[in-house]
């Protein structure tokens, strides 16, 4: 699901603009949010549904303004097929998360990111060899784009490595809230590297969403997110890892 999700979601900017590849994107906090509350049986509070609310209202301005620069992207040759991309990617994306969160809470983290890593290794290169043949052979290998590859993977290898523990410590809820951070690093980036310039509605957008994301969090037990419904009353089915909340409940002396 890991593998696919990321795939779709890249795929769909062939097709479509990033103005619709964001509000899409949106569909992954949903998807994470109703899952985890049919199936995982989280409750959440009305204070932390607001917050969420108020993180897509921030995400929306950041949306608007890139609407009225013309960043959104423009000539898109199928959107249509680029959306539907998208809408699939963003479903993966937030089942992958929720199932994450629950095999973290249940099994040592090192078992869980090194399976997820050994059999994506294979999907990729399977599903590569089969949809990416004439790309590898007509791709420009030089020093430049190994650079980008290696910086590439090493961001990535630092997000898997630390998105468990997130998802110990707090939810897949949480962390997809989060991400919706994401744009403003690149915005940080467009500035110093491309030169670009910001609208007035980016700083409004920004503080909408730590706004958002401080009232999601602020209305948790002592324990926030890493009280997982699943594992019982005392976390007694998890295991007793980095950032579970079974770990603090071991050791009550540790909580500040």
């Amino acid at each position: 699901m890991d593998v696919e999700g990321n795939y779709f979601t890249v795929l769909a900017y062939r097709y479509t603009t990033i103005l619709s590849a964001q509000l899409i994107n949106f569909w992954a906090i949903v998807v994470v949010v109703v899952v985890s509350a049919l199936l995982l049986k989280v409750r959440y509070h009305w204070t932390q549904i607001i917050g969420i609310l108020v993180c897509c209202g921030g995400m929306g301005l950041l949306i608007a303004s890139d609407h009225i620069t013309g960043a959104n992207g423009g000539h898109v040759p199928d959107q249509l097929k680029g959306d539907l991309f998208a809408l699939l990617g963003a479903t993966i994306y937030g089942l992958t998360n929720i199932t994450e969160e629950f095999l973290v809470s249940k099994r040592p983290l090192y078992e869980v990111v090194g399976q997820l890593a050994f059999w994506a290794t294979i999907i990729c290169g399977v599903q590569s060899a089969i949809f990416d043949r004439t790309a590898w052979r007509t791709a420009s290998w030089d020093g430049k784009i190994g650079g980008y590859l290696s910086g590439f993977t090493i961001c990535l290898f630092i997000f898997y490595s630390l998105a468990p523990i997130m998802f110990r410590v707090a939810s897949a809820a949480f962390m997809n809230i989060s991400l919706l951070t994401a744009n403003f690093w690149g915005v940080i980036i467009g500035i110093h590297v491309f030169h670009l310039t910001i609208h007035y509605l980016y700083p409004i957008a920004f503080v909408l969403i730590l706004v958002g994301l401080f009232i999601y969090f602020m209305m948790m037990s002592r324990f926030g997110d890493a009280v997982k419904p699943w594992l019982g009353s005392n976390q007694e089915r998890g295991v007793s890892g980095i950032g579970t909340a079974k770990r603090r409940v071991e050791k009550p002396d540790a909580i500040v």
